[in-house]
């Protein structure tokens, strides 16, 4: 390996492990959210970043002048890593509900007596928190155009051969109850090669028309500085239910090394970062 791929490898890798790091501390009220918002503006301004993530998919405005070609399809690119955020860091479909400052969205639907019952405890938990019957997350199914494998962090969607490849991600958006008819999370993160690709085998195919749209990485590391790196988005407006065991037992062991649920950035609405939905 050369030095210089070497050091590409590294410089983002690291960015990537960013992109996925955990808040500390968070946003905790009106006033710091204006100022995180307030920072991200005065920090990107006139550096030429392209547009960001997440957004509020409802609105299709955007006046970011950095254009990139739209990623091919996910089935013609290779699953590279799947990851999950506490709530939606996205707003639209059926994932509106305001879950607090700094803390994304949540499912706006009801769920039955029976899918609400409380587990004895929580999955996934970790020194951040763990997750609960009724909460939303949102996962991250991240695709390359890179000869790769599926493996942990945004550093696997690179290869020595290609250290600049389109991304796209496919978002899709669950809530997790307590049936043990619901979704299999670990069937769901299934991987294996399709058609020459590496690909989740069952990701849903149930949930919508996506929103499509020019975004980056996302993450609460960049809730005051710009993104660099640009991701083709599809983000589904419906959410399913999900098995919250069964989340769990996918946290205890994956080959993503993934054991809890991710921060989330602030909506983007500065609309100098955000992208024209077609």
């Amino acid at each position: 390996m050369s030095t210089k791929f070497t050091a590409t490898i590294i410089v983002l890798s690291a960015i990537s492990s960013l992109a996925l790091a955990d808040a500390s501390g968070g946003a905790a009220s009106e006033a710091t959210l204006a100022a995180q918002n307030a920072a991200l503006s005065t920090n990107t301004n006139g550096k030429g970043y392209g547009p960001q993530s997440p957004r509020d998919l409802n609105s299709k405005s955007g006046s970011n002048k950095r254009l990139f070609n739209p990623a091919p399809a996910y089935q013609n690119l290779n699953l590279c890593n799947i990851h999950m955020h506490k709530n939606a860091e996205h707003s639209g479909g059926e994932f509106t509900q305001f879950a607090g400052y700094g803390k994304g969205y949540k499912y706006a639907g009801k769920l039955s007596a029976s899918e609400s019952k409380p587990l004895a405890q929580q999955v996934c938990k970790n020194e951040h928190g763990g997750l609960s019957v009724g909460d939303t997350i949102e996962v991250h199914y991240v695709h390359s155009s890179a000869q790769v494998k599926p493996g942990p962090t945004l550093g696997s969607c690179l290869s020595e051969s290609l250290a600049n490849p389109q991304l796209r991600v496919e978002g899709q958006v669950y809530v997790l109850v307590n049936d043990p008819a619901a979704l299999d999370f670990k069937s769901l993160t299934k991987t294996g090669e399709l058609n020459g690709y590496q690909q989740a085998l069952n990701m849903p195919k149930n949930a919508g028309v996506p929103v499509g749209y020019a975004g980056s990485t996302t993450g609460p590391t960049y809730n005051e500085k710009g993104s660099p790196l640009q991701v083709s988005w599809n983000v589904y407006p419906k959410v399913l239910k999900v098995n919250t065991e069964t989340v769990g037992k996918w946290c205890a062991e994956n080959m993503f090394k993934e054991d809890h649920a991710h921060g989330v950035r602030n909506l983007v609405k500065n609309p100098e970062l955000l992208s024209k939905i077609q």
